[in-house]
């Protein structure tokens, strides 16, 4: 393994500005990097925090390794609590969950698994929308966007308990 250099703490702000304009390219490894490099000398820089956790995310709907993926997701969810104050935990905490539901949407996973997903994310934002200043809308228009998919997709939760039927099955063992 290399060992990996170290950047000065003067240029933070240029180095986020590159991982920032990184996720604008498409080029969420290479942000991911930096962000790295940032907190490697400063580990409580939030803006970079930040941009680490959507780069990261930013790689879920890559096809890969579902084993990958929850670790990625994992982590993630760990760097949440690095962040400095409430709304920033909730506000990202819901990106985090609304991207890793559709995520599970182009990966053609359960529909009622989406949905619960995405209610999750409409929870924390809705929190976040308590908690964020009246100026502030973003957490509103995370909210909107995972009921349109939603509605869209026509995604339901699961039937608590799904009724069986016993006289279907005659004089069958039922399916387990």
């Amino acid at each position: 393994m290399h060992e990996l250099k170290k950047i000065r703490v003067e240029s933070i702000p240029r180095s986020l500005s590159k991982a920032e304009r990184y996720r604008l390219l498409n080029e969420p490894r290479c942000a991911e990097s930096i962000c790295r490099d940032i907190l490697a000398v400063d580990p409580k820089h939030a803006d970079a925090i930040k941009v680490l956790i959507l780069a990261i995310t930013d790689q879920f709907p890559v096809p890969g390794d579902a084993k990958d993926l929850r670790v990625r997701k994992e982590e993630a969810e760990s760097l949440l609590s690095r962040l400095p104050d409430e709304y920033s935990q909730f506000y990202y905490k819901g990106v985090l969950l609304e991207r890793w539901s559709k995520s599970l949407l182009l990966n053609r996973a359960n529909p009622s698994i989406v949905h619960d997903f995405l209610v999750q994310a409409m929870e924390a934002y809705a929190l976040a929308e308590a908690l964020s200043d009246p100026d502030n809308e973003d957490a509103v228009l995370r909210w909107n966007t995972c009921a349109r998919i939603i509605d869209r997709y026509g995604l339901a939760q699961r039937a608590a308990n799904p009724a069986i039927h016993h006289e279907s099955y005659g004089d069958e063992v039922p399916f387990r």
